[in-house]
């Protein structure tokens, strides 16, 4: 297994691109700490991760939250005593034209879907540093490079987290420490299900598809860095 012996905390891992990361990595070794708002969700991510022969813990943690995150953090390496892998998974948006856009979900969708990629990022840091090695992903989005109308809130967290993870990787260079972002197209997860129009979700990726690349991030050897990468669906851009 790829990455037996080492520790990933997966963000968001209660559903979505986050749960199917979260059993890839269980699968290929990791032993991997859940984080979610939801602990019903973490719970049965972390039975079915079990039921597999892989390890989890669960850690609820509102991302939007230092002292919930530096809680996570804490406990990881309470339990396991090092961290190996972070991936920031957990996400939300707001669909709607600008016109109509309400301050407050522009205000939520940043505080997850940046904030709380800053936050966590940040708090690994230092046992990452001194482990001189370690692995993040965050988990970005096509719309950096296309244009989706109505998007205007999600679209601006995450060109905010791509330019965070591309300053991040330059800083983290020297002490070993990998940062990628990988943008994912159109996948078939909740994050649609408050979209009117959306497109056929039978043409989207899966979460597992994503997850896939996910762990070809985590799994390369340590010469080697995927700092940006874009999957689509084969149809190309929904």
């Amino acid at each position: 297994m790829k990455l037996a012996g080492q520790v990933a905390v997966v963000t968001g891992g209660g559903r979505g691109i986050g749960r199917a990361v979260a059993q890839a990595l269980a699968g290929e070794g990791a032993a991997v700490v859940l984080a979610a708002r939801s602990s019903r969700e973490l719970d049965t991510v972390a039975r079915e991760i079990a039921a597999a022969g892989g390890r989890a813990l669960s850690v609820v943690t509102d991302v939007r939250q230092e002292p919930a995150v530096a809680a996570l953090v804490a406990r990881t390496l309470a339990e396991h005593g090092r961290i190996d892998i972070l991936v920031t998974a957990a996400g939300t948006a707001r669909f709607g034209p600008v016109a109509e856009l309400a301050t407050a979900d522009w205000d939520q969708t940043l505080a997850v879907n940046l904030r709380g990629a800053l936050l966590c990022c940040r708090a690994v840091l230092p046992p990452m540093i001194a482990a001189r090695r370690g692995t993040i992903i965050n988990i970005g989005s096509v719309v950096t490079s296309r244009t989706l109308t109505g998007s205007a809130a999600y679209t601006a967290s995450k060109y905010g987290l791509l330019g965070f993870s591309r300053v991040l990787a330059e800083e983290m260079r020297p002490h070993g420490v990998r940062v990628g972002v990988l943008s994912a197209g159109a996948t078939d997860t909740p994050l649609w299900d408050g979209m009117q129009g959306a497109p056929d979700r039978a043409r989207m990726l899966t979460p597992a598809q994503v997850a896939e690349a996910a762990l070809l991030m985590a799994g390369m050897g340590s010469n080697a860095a995927l700092e940006e990468l874009t999957l689509l669906p084969a149809g190309g851009v929904l």
